[in-house]
């Protein structure tokens, strides 16, 4: 069997094999599989760069996966003394959250991410596939640690500080995020977070435009906004805070009539859509034709961590369902309210039902 043949052969058996793992089997060099795949594809024989046709409902996010650990306060926290504590740990990372949220919205759901070869990396893809996610295509690194959250919660849940250690997440290439490339480009819709390093983050968002791919992004933090390319073309819409908005749009928001503002700003990167949260007040979406300020769902406030990735996963469930942006942010919102009223950080009440439920009930109360 010649090699394009064995090449036909093992990606007709396993479409998400990689070019190295091709190279591998065949026994050959990726640099030769890859000139194969061109080969190939020219001529038909492979329908585009995913090998594979998309696969329909597919949502495939890229980030972070860690063990999260709170630390409740059981008085009102003090800063520079010793305060009493319930301690608790769970899975957490955005994109594994938002993962699991869309599994259990009724998505097939993939993550991209990489643990450490250690006992909470073990547990963190243990926990994450028992819903319902797939994670096969997750780096496990040797001599790494999983990458570790922990939030010091004030007696009545809201966050007093947060400390995070994602050293592991340094460790990731544009190479490796190549060689996941068919599998990626399978994907109905990508999420991806700045937990990955800045030059992989240019990757993904290049490949997904050349590859017309509806690409999300969550900017994490402040600090890990500054990764994101000064272009931002293709990317289908990023769900900024009001902190990393003043970032991404380099300038503070003090009114409505600013954040209006900064969202055009963050639009002239080449965005489509910003949605930008704003805790209390709720969120403020811009698309290129309407803009609104929409607000919270009142509900008692358990524990606030995983409510912003709650709403991202119920906006990705909106707009991946075919919802207007406008209506896909209140999905988010109900994701949130919902996620607000628990102490974990991905809600058991997260389901498609609930969240237009819940909607329909707030609505007919106004």
């Amino acid at each position: 069997m010649d090699k394009e043949k064995q090449i036909l052969h093992y990606i007709r058996q396993n479409p998400f094999l990689s070019q190295q793992e091709l190279a591998h089997l065949i026994g050959i060099s990726r640099s030769a599989v890859a000139g194969y795949i061109a080969n190939l594809t020219k001529r038909g024989e492979i329908k585009g760069r995913a090998y594979i046709l998309r696969e329909e409902g597919l949502l495939t996010c890229i980030g972070g996966a860690n063990l999260d650990r709170k630390a409740h306060g059981k008085q009102k926290v003090k800063l520079h003394s010793s305060n009493p504590v319930h301690i608790s740990e769970s899975c957490g990372g955005v994109s594994r959250n938002i993962a699991e949220n869309l599994g259990r919205l009724g998505f097939h759901s993939s993550l991209i991410s990489c643990v450490g070869d250690d006992k909470e990396g073990a547990w963190v893809l243990e926990e994450t596939k028992k819903h319902g996610v797939d994670v096969s295509q997750v780096w496990v690194l040797a001599g790494q640690q999983t990458g570790t959250y922990t939030a010091l919660l004030d007696i009545d849940g809201e966050m007093v500080v947060s400390l995070a250690n994602m050293d592991i997440y340094d460790r990731l290439t544009p190479e490796m995020f190549a060689d996941k490339w068919s599998h990626i480009a399978a994907s109905a819709a990508v999420f991806a977070d700045t937990n990955i390093p800045a030059d992989c983050l240019q990757y993904v968002i290049k490949r997904c435009k050349e590859d017309n791919i509806p690409l999300y992004i969550d900017p994490v933090s402040s600090a890990k906004a500054q990764k994101l390319p000064e272009r931002l073309d293709g990317v289908k819409a990023i769900l900024p805070n009001k902190e990393e908005a003043e970032l991404l749009a380099r300038m503070k928001i003090e009114s409505e009539a600013d954040i209006a503002a900064a969202c055009q700003k963050i639009r002239e990167r080449g965005v489509e859509s910003v949605i930008i949260t704003l805790g209390e007040q709720g969120i403020y979406y811009a698309t290129e034709t309407e803009s609104q300020l929409l607000a919270p769902y009142p509900v008692e406030v358990v524990d606030v961590t995983g409510a912003g990735d709650a709403f991202a996963s119920g906006f990705l469930f909106g707009v991946t369902e075919g919802e207007s942006v406008a209506t896909a942010c209140r999905l988010g919102l109900a994701a949130s309210a919902l996620t607000l009223q628990t102490n974990e950080s991905v809600s058991p009440l997260l389901k498609s039902e609930h969240l237009y439920q819940f909607i329909k009930e707030r609505t007919t109360h106004e």
